[in-house]
């Protein structure tokens, strides 16, 4: 997924949470951006992220991360 950019729609740079993130958010990992394509609940409030690339990321509940989300229009 390189040179990914949200192409004309509307997008924030948040920090997200294991509470607050979600499928869809573009996550910077060694440089590259990641997008979020499913999540798992672990014990204790962490969640394990799956990136469209394949890989995986272990947030655990104080893990603080800024992200790209795209605003979905309703």
């Amino acid at each position: 997924m390189r040179g990914w950019e949200p192409r004309g729609t509307p997008a924030s740079t948040i920090e997200i949470t294991s509470t607050s993130v979600q499928c869809g958010d573009v996550i910077q990992v060694g440089g590259q951006p990641c997008r979020v394509t499913d999540l798992l609940q672990l014990p204790h409030g962490a969640k394990q992220l799956l990136f469209d690339s394949g890989e995986l990321l272990t947030m655990h509940t104080r893990t603080r991360l800024v992200a790209v989300r795209v605003l979905r229009r309703r």
